[in-house]
Formats: C-alpha cells, structure tokens, sequence
C-alpha cells in the first residue's frame, strides 16, 4: 500500500488543534475539554485542559463493558521461574479493583504518590493501574536499585505507600528486594505509611509488624469482600506518573505524564504508527521500571483493547537465543519492540539465525526497534534472517512516544538504513547549529523539537519548573532541546548519530561517534561495537573502538583490529584518526539497553567516575579497565 504519512503530517501541521481533538475521540472522558491546547497554561502550555478522564478506566473498564470482557488482556511469561499466566480483560478489573480497594484502606487518594518497586510479574501493572484508578500517581522504581537510589526517589516523591516484592529472579540469581527496600528506607528523610509486599516463591522475606502487609493476603480479602471501587474522574493534566531519568549523582529528574494527552497520543500511535489493531497481540519486551515498559508493555496495548505480553527473561541464555521466537509463536504476537542491543545479542549467539525457523512466526509481522541506536548491520540481519519490515524509531522518556519512525500504521515509506525515519505528527524536528540557527540538509547538529510538544510529552518535571527549563528548554529560545545529535536529510529523514556529549572533537572537527560505530558493526566479525573519545594531548580527542566479537569469530584479534582501522579510514577518512582498537567480552550496558560510553570514557581518561545506578553487571567495568590498561591507557 501507498503510505499516508505526508497526507496526515500535513493535516496535522495545518491544523494541530483539529487533528488532536479527532484523536481524542477515541477516548472516553468523564467531561470534555474547555481547550484543546492552552498556550498559556504550565511552562509551555497544556493540552485538553478542563477535561476530565481516569486512565484505568480507559485501560480496562471500558474494555470489559464493550464486550472485551473475555479477551486475554495480559500474558505472563517467565522462562526464568517457568510460569506462565493469562488474564482477561474480566479478571484484570479484578485484580486492580482489589488492590485499588487495599489502597484506599490504607489512605491513599488522589494525588498521593505511590513508589512501585517490582520485577517483571503481573502485580506491576496491577499497581500501576490501581493508581491510575484512584487518581494516586504511581512512580516505578527499577526493582533490584541500590538503597540509596531507591532512598533519593522516596524523597523526592514523598509517597505514602511503596508496593514491593520478596525478590526478583535473574537467569542464574535470585536478588532479595526486601533488604534493600528496608535499607532505602532507613536512609531517606521521608518515610512511607505503608509497605505491601508481594511474596515470591522463589524467595520469601519477613515482613515488619505494623508497617508492612502481605499483597496476596490483603487483595484476597478485598477480593472476598466483593468491594467496587469506582475509578476517581481527574483532570487530564493532573500527573499519571512520574517516571526518574537514570541519573547517578544528585538530585534525580523526575519526568512527569499527565493522564489526558498520554491517552490520546499512546492510543493514536498503536495503530496509526505500530500498525497493530484492536485485539491482536502486541509485546515490548523492556521493563516497566522503563518508559518503553509504562508506555508500550502497559498502557498503550491496553488503551487500543490489545493483548500485551509481560516476559520475565532475558533474549539470550533463558534459556537460548530462541527465546524470542518462542514467545511469539506461542502466543501469536504480530509485532515485537524491543532494544537493538536485544537482537545484537541474539545475533552473537546465533549468527546463522537458526532458532527462527524452528517456530511457527505466519501471526508475526513487524520487529520495532529502539533505546539505542540501530546500527545499520544488526537491521539489516534482522531483515534477511525475519523477512519482515523492522522498524528503528526514535524518541524519550521525556517524550513518552516515538518522535521519529517509519509509520507502517499509515503505510511503511522506503527505508533508509541509519535513519530511525521521519518525523511522527506532532513533531517539527529541527537541526540547529551551537548558536541556535538552522544547518544545511546533511549538516551534524542539535536535534531540537519546535516547541509546543504534542500531547503524552513532559509537561515539566516533578516540582522543578525552573530546572526543567535550564535543562531542555533555555539553551535554544522556543525548542525543546534532545541532547541528541544529528541530521535531516533533503527528504525529511533524521538521521541520529550520538549524544551530543559523545561528539569527538578531533583536532577541530566535529565527528560521531555513531557514523563511526556503523563502520565498526560492519566488520563480518564484530556483533557490538562503541565508540569514545579520549583524551589526546596534540588532537583534543581521539576516538577508541571498544568491539566484542562474534561467537563465529576464529581469527587472531590483532588481525581483525587492524582491519577495522583501516576500514574505518577507508570509509570515512584519515581525519576520524581511529587508530586503537580494543577487544573486549561484553560492553557494560544499563539493563535497558543502553552502552554506557561515558563511563567507558572516564576510565580511559583517568577520571573520576560513579558507578552507574542502572548498570547491568558492575563487573564489565572491571574488564575494561584490565583491557585498557593492557593497551597502557587509563593507568
């Protein structure tokens, strides 16, 4: 089919007040708006301001009185414990009715915080969306945070309730959440009414007389009591959630999503930008402790009447790199999102793509990618290997939704490897230089968003208007500033290529390190690659390649390294004046994916660093820093 992406941004650029309230038709609101947009309203406006909505009304109730009662709402799949559960739309009223109910016995209104520090089980989403009933703003908290990140959370949003659980499961580890909930709590100023506890088989905990309640035991007796608890009508800019940016020192940012716009954009983009209709199966494989788990595990598939998948496990080792495949067939998923640093994975343990043709993929139709950039090869392996459309597309925690994508729900455009696509409706996408004023198609420079952003971004964050100014909003007059950098290309495609922190200065030219990660992936024996720059006494900045190489790999490492400077000065110049290569076994990530080349940078430059709150696995620092040192650099 032809796409109908340039028609419908065009309505939207004409008309934004029109094509957002047609949106909002597909929500139910308890009273309608009194402006589409109010220019004058918050730090740079509000949308559907004087409305008033409940977003588990929308998620669940509505579904279930319009005959979804019966349709499997929720899947639970965890290869880590082998369970595996389902529920209807009927029984998730249930669940969040009941534990709605122990809430509110417990004092929690609307506007109350409520930290949910949770694995990946069901009993997330019921949090979140028992909240979202009684108007209460949830704040997720990636389970497994150390106590003073967890600490500097709980004092910045003062809940009155914090929902936990025993522990949470990894493939060869069972992590015990309650010592470090106690610890958290211990160390903050603020402290918590109450805590409600989740006990996992897998490891139980004891629990304090007095403060804390058992969550099977309290949601049965609500359950028993047969209690309604009716969803609390809020203002659409009331806050939904507050979500913290991972940040390692200092004071935390809270990001914070109010209920109306984050309807209306989260429910428009599953089918006019996903491509996936009402009742079909849709799975994120991310966290909820994440804006992709809030966004695309929880409230969108729910808000569009889908099935959403919850998956426990991990892309490799639970227990193979067939784990994916799996899942999809068995429940019949016609679109998967996930992390590219996911498939680079899969690609390592299994070059030759031999577990796909073991399952049964015909509902299979779409492989969206995001949360790190997609490098042109793992796309392009996932293409030949799938042979379905995958997708890259960009956006933020801050944003909520994709900015950029190749809309396949309007029609899928060409593809342009390297390009996450275009601009999605809502978004005027610019590239300006450091003064602030408009570059040439092609041209690096700060990605920046034309200010109002559109319904479901940021309307500021969590009691910090001025900071959330300083931070995104002051350093370009009338935009909104990504940090990220890039281009636009003469038709429109954005092209984004690192942090603008990650751009190496090298002896006066300004380089990615993204243009030089693509070189990098293309080497038949690399399957992840990062680039950094360090310091150099004569260039400013020099780049370093960090490679991990495939399990098909057999050659002597030295060779390949060399290869891949010359590749790299082949492809884009002497003046990238990439000469050191290092191999090492895996790159430190956050656990959503995310290379973390800053502190890679810091190591290698002999500076302070912390370690990162959401790293993955503290070890890999370790082992960058013994092959660093092996090379003479960072001693």
């Amino acid at each position: 089919m032809s796409s109908r992406y340039h028609q419908v941004y065009e309505s939207w650029k004409r008309d934004p007040d029109g094509f957002w309230a047609e949106a909002a038709r597909d929500i139910d609101w308890f009273k309608p708006w009194d402006k589409v947009f109010d220019a004058l309203a918050g730090v740079y406006g509000r949308w559907f301001t004087g409305a008033e909505c409940n977003s588990c009304h929308n998620a669940v109730d509505r579904h279930v009185a319009s005959g979804r009662a019966d349709q499997t709402a929720l899947i639970y799949d965890s290869p880590i414990t082998g369970r595996q559960k389902k529920y209807t739309y009927a029984e998730l009223l249930a669940e969040v009715t009941a534990l709605a109910a122990v809430l509110q016995d417990q004092g929690v209104q609307k506007g109350d915080r409520v930290i949910i520090y949770m694995p990946m089980v069901p009993e997330a989403a019921f949090a979140m969306l028992a909240c979202a009933r009684l108007g209460a703003i949830h704040s997720v908290v990636f389970g497994g945070f150390a106590p003073k990140e967890l600490a500097t959370r709980i004092d910045d949003a003062t809940p009155k309730l914090i929902i936990s659980a025993s522990c949470g499961v990894e493939p060869n580890r069972v992590i015990a959440y309650k010592p470090l909930l106690d610890g958290a709590i211990d160390l903050a100023r603020h402290k918590p009414e109450r805590c409600i506890v989740l006990q996992r088989e897998e490891q139980r905990c004891d629990l304090i007389p007095g403060r804390d309640l058992d969550y099977a035991e309290a949601v049965a007796a609500a359950k028993a009591s047969g209690r309604e608890v009716p969803c609390v009508p809020v203002l659409a800019t009331d806050p939904l959630y507050i979500l913290y940016t991972s940040g390692t020192t200092g004071q935390p940012k809270g990001v914070v999503r109010d209920n109306g716009g984050h309807m209306v954009m989260l429910k428009w983009s599953m089918e006019h930008e996903f491509g996936v209709k009402p009742g079909e199966v849709f799975w994120a494989a991310s966290d909820v402790g994440w804006v992709v788990g809030h966004s695309y595990i929880v409230y969108a598939p729910l808000f569009h009447g889908c099935t959403t998948i919850l998956f426990e496990g991990k892309p490799v080792g639970t227990p193979d790199a067939g784990t994916f495949w799996r899942v999809i067939s068995e429940h019949g998923a016609v679109a998967l999102f996930t992390a590219p640093t996911a498939f680079r994975a899969i690609r390592k343990e299994d070059p030759a793509g031999t577990f796909i043709p073991r399952y049964d993929l015909k509902k299979f139709r779409t492989l969206f990618l995001a949360g790190e950039r997609a490098d042109p090869e793992t796309i392009k392996w996932a293409e030949q290997h799938l042979d379905r459309p995958v997708i890259d597309h960009w956006w933020q925690t801050e944003t909520g939704a994709p900015i950029s994508q190749n809309p396949i729900g309007l029609g899928q455009l060409p593809v342009k490897y390297g390009s996450p696509g275009v601009a999605m409706p809502g978004y005027d996408v610019q590239v300006l230089d450091d003064a602030g004023h408009p570059v040439a198609p092609g041209t690096l420079g700060n990605v920046v968003i034309k200010l109002p952003l559109p319904p479901g971004c940021l309307p500021t964050l969590w009691h910090a208007d001025e900071r959330f100014h300083r931070a995104y909003l002051d350093e370009f007059p009338g935009y909104y500033k990504t940090a990220d950098a890039g281009y636009l290309d003469e038709d429109g495609y954005l092209f984004i290529m690192a942090r603008t922190d990650d751009i190496i200065n090298v002896a006066g030219h300004r380089l990615s390190t993204g243009g030089m990660e693509e070189v990098l992936a293309s080497h038949p024996d690399v399957a992840e690659c990062a680039v950094v720059g360090i310091h150099d006494e004569l260039k400013g900045q020099v780049p370093c390649g960090f490679i991990v190489l495939s399990s098909a790999a057999t050659r002597d490492t030295a060779t390949i390294e060399h290869e891949i400077v010359q590749l790299v000065r082949e492809r884009i110049g002497a003046v990238a004046a990439l000469k050191l290569v290092v191999t090492i076994k895996r790159l430190p990530k956050t656990r959503s994916g995310k290379i973390l080349r800053s502190t890679m940078q810091k190591i290698a430059d002999k500076e302070e660093w912390i370690m990162p709150a959401t790293i993955d696995d503290p070890a890999i620092l370790e082992e960058i820093k013994a092959a660093l040192a092996a090379r003479g650099i960072g001693i």
